[in-house]
């Protein structure tokens, strides 16, 4: 924690959690215009500005730097919504750490005053989540992009047979199985453990979904497109409403993708014939053609949403070994156009050949922003074994 202000600043260097949820600390004090009072260290300087006759004398002095041991009782008797506004602010994978440090902790961490100041700092941004299942056991580890570290998350909470990773929204991640010889869907939250089994849709088989997460609102749809080999009608679920709506049959395409991205509240697929995309308005609930056709001798493409409406296509081209690369494009919603943004760095395609396999535990990543490809590595499970989406962590993300 640092501070600052007019009068000094307060570092706290070190700390050290104790039985009862106090911190024992290592402060550091430095106030501006503190002197020394050692006539050795003084240093005076005389002046005489133009303009004026008399001199002016400043002194330096060298800033004391006095280590004072906080009192364990000043964290230990903090209020409870002054608590809450500092664990508010310290990053969620850490903050879900420390709820075995005491049961004030963790019943503050379950609060609403908490999980208020929580909704209302910056996001702790975009992170990695992957899934993989060993012997009949779920294992679930997130990447934090800023905090450039893999973190486990538990997963036992979640029942046996919700194993396919539908996607992620708002902090919450959906997951969809069978249980038997139903095709069951749950939308969970991994930071709080509470996870929700939604009733079973009109037509229930195993379809293309993806879950949609609203904020303001504080509710979550799931999508449920027509299934690959049967025309079936499109069904939402809205969370406030506990119960699936039935719309439009998407008309008779070639889906080239089972990947569908969800952008500006519209829903987005890949298809052969017509080629271009489908794409569901959510608010009318009904299905348009859009005639964006794909670059040249592209191999596979996957869209992806990004922020401020963007939508992306990311996908291997060129029809020899050779001369093949991975290239990311843009949707010019007007011209209705894919437009290159950038291409992997020859040297990057190779390497990720070449690890992909040998199935070695390292993966690569495009900063839209920066402009920038890095290396992440260190997963507990090789990437290519394991189901992966993007995450935000948020702990007032609700499953009702």
């Amino acid at each position: 924690m640092i501070g600052d202000g007019k009068t000094g600043s307060i570092t706290i260097n070190s700390n050290t959690f104790l039985e009862n949820g106090s911190l024992k600390q290592t402060v550091v004090v430095a106030r501006n215009g503190m002197q020394n009072t050692s006539p050795s260290r003084q240093k005076v300087i005389k002046t005489k500005p133009r303009g004026f006759d008399e001199e002016t004398v400043t002194t330096f002095s060298k800033i004391i730097q006095a280590d004072v041991h906080m009192e364990h009782d000043i964290w230990a008797k903090l209020p409870d919504d002054l608590l809450s506004e500092v664990l508010a602010r310290i990053p969620p994978f850490l903050l879900f750490r420390m709820r075995s440090v005491c049961r004030r902790w963790n019943s503050i961490l379950n609060d609403n005053s908490f999980l208020k100041f929580h909704s209302q700092v910056p996001s702790h941004g975009p992170c990695l989540l992957t899934l993989w299942r060993n012997s009949q056991t779920h294992h679930c580890s997130v990447f934090s992009l800023p905090l450039k570290t893999w973190y486990k998350i538990p997963s036992g909470f979640l029942p046996h047979w919700a194993f396919f990773l539908v996607g992620s929204s708002g902090g919450l991640i959906c997951l969809s199985g069978f249980d038997g010889l139903l095709f069951r869907i749950i939308v969970c939250n991994p930071l709080t453990q509470e996870w929700r089994l939604l009733p079973m849709m009109h037509y229930n088989q195993q379809r293309q979904l993806i879950l949609v997460v609203d904020r303001m609102d504080r509710s979550f749809k799931v999508i449920a497109a027509s299934d690959v080999y049967e025309p079936l009608p499109t069904e939402v679920y809205d969370s406030k409403l506990d119960s699936w709506s039935l719309n439009q049959i998407m008309p008779a395409v070639s889906v080239c993708s089972s990947k569908m991205a969800f952008c500006d509240s519209r829903l987005y697929l890949e298809t052969l014939s017509p080629l271009g995309m489908m794409m569901y308005r959510i608010d009318t609930g009904c299905w348009e053609h859009i005639p964006a056709k794909f670059p040249r001798s592209l191999l596979d493409g996957y869209l992806v949403a990004g922020s401020h409406k963007r939508l992306f296509l990311v996908g291997r081209i060129g029809l020899y070994s050779t001369l093949q690369s991975m290239r990311i494009w843009e949707l010019d919603h007007v011209r209705t156009v894919w437009v290159e943004i950038n291409r992997m760095p020859p040297k990057y395609f190779r390497a990720l050949l070449r690890l992909s396999a040998e199935r070695f535990e390292e993966g690569l990543l495009y900063d839209v922003e920066k402009k920038a490809w890095s290396w992440i590595a260190g997963c507990a499970l090789q990437l290519c074994s394991s189901q992966i989406c993007f995450y935000e962590p948020r702990f007032d993300s609700s499953i009702y």
